[in-house]
């Protein structure tokens, strides 16, 4: 009993490792989308898509993961469940570049200041985790922030609530399909890889094709999308299968953070009046979330 119990921890322990590392990377990603600004975004979301297939199939063969990838074929539900995932995480990705690109990485870092919230929801209603009366609070505030900015835009912030919506949807249907890291994220990929190769091949004939036509930099940081998109869910699949749902999503923190900074003081966008008062609403929301688990950690 005492040996599984400590396997649990070593393994939560490594879990969440994991996951700082994936969003510390993540905090760091409009760096990047940023540098590519002269490509149009709809271009830059498939070449993410392209490579990184292109990335994960060429690895998972070549470690032997072709037999997980080829089982999937035979459980109908996990196969449409990594088909689902590939969909959300293309339309997050999406999202989040046009976002960057078009003077939005505030609204962006909210959406995943929000998205812990959501994945608590989604672990409590669909995999029955815990909730209590800290992270029913903290939703109360949270939502009270929303309506804030709500009122100010005249229109829900729809950015904001996409990103955190798609992509605490993502990380449930990981964590249900329990797939393996690597051929995972290939197999999320292949569904989405010939709209994106078909996509690009008609923008090159049309003449509207960026790659090999922009400056060389941004044409190999295009290649490189492969590997910048993959390292971190690489990271973050590895963690969600260690770590309940509710205390993953307690570290994505780190990268709204990091975005959020990167907005304000690198790019120079604003955050005064009433967004700066639904910001504090969140971040309200946040500090009872994590003071309510700190509480718990130290009853337990």
């Amino acid at each position: 009993m005492g040996i599984d119990r400590a396997e649990k921890k070593s393994a939560e322990s490594v879990g969440m490792l994991y996951g700082i590392a994936a969003y510390s990377l993540w905090g760091l990603f409009p760096l990047y989308w940023k540098r590519l600004a002269t490509v149009p975004s709809v271009q830059i979301l498939m070449h993410r898509v392209v490579w990184a297939f292109v990335m994960t199939a060429i690895l998972s063969l070549a470690l032997g993961r072709w037999k997980i990838m080829a089982r999937l074929f035979r459980e109908p539900r996990r196969l449409a469940a990594t088909i689902a995932a590939g969909f959300l995480v293309t339309a997050n990705w999406g999202i989040y570049i046009w976002a960057v690109n078009s003077g939005r990485i505030i609204e962006t870092s909210l959406g995943y200041y929000l998205n812990p919230l959501v994945s608590v929801a989604l672990g409590n209603i669909v995999l029955k985790e815990r909730i209590d009366k800290g992270i029913i609070a903290a939703c109360v505030i949270a939502a009270a922030g929303i309506a804030i900015l709500t009122v100010s835009y005249g229109k829900l912030p729809w950015v904001s609530l996409t990103l955190a919506g798609t992509f605490a949807l993502y990380g449930l249907i990981k964590k249900m399909a329990g797939l393996d890291a690597l051929a995972g994220l290939a197999m999320e990929t292949a569904p989405v890889f010939p709209f994106a190769v078909a996509y690009l091949v008609m923008e090159n004939a049309a003449g509207r094709g960026a790659f090999g036509f922009v400056g060389a930099t941004e044409t190999v940081m295009l290649v490189l999308a492969g590997a910048v998109t993959a390292v971190p869910l690489l990271f973050f699949a590895e963690g969600v299968k260690r770590v309940p749902l509710s205390r993953l999503g307690f570290l994505q923190y780190i990268s709204p953070t990091s975005q959020l900074l990167l907005g304000v003081f690198v790019f120079g966008e604003t955050l005064s009046g009433t967004r700066a008062l639904a910001f504090a609403f969140i971040l309200a929301a946040l500090l009872v979330f994590a003071l309510s688990r700190r509480k718990l950690s130290s009853v337990r």
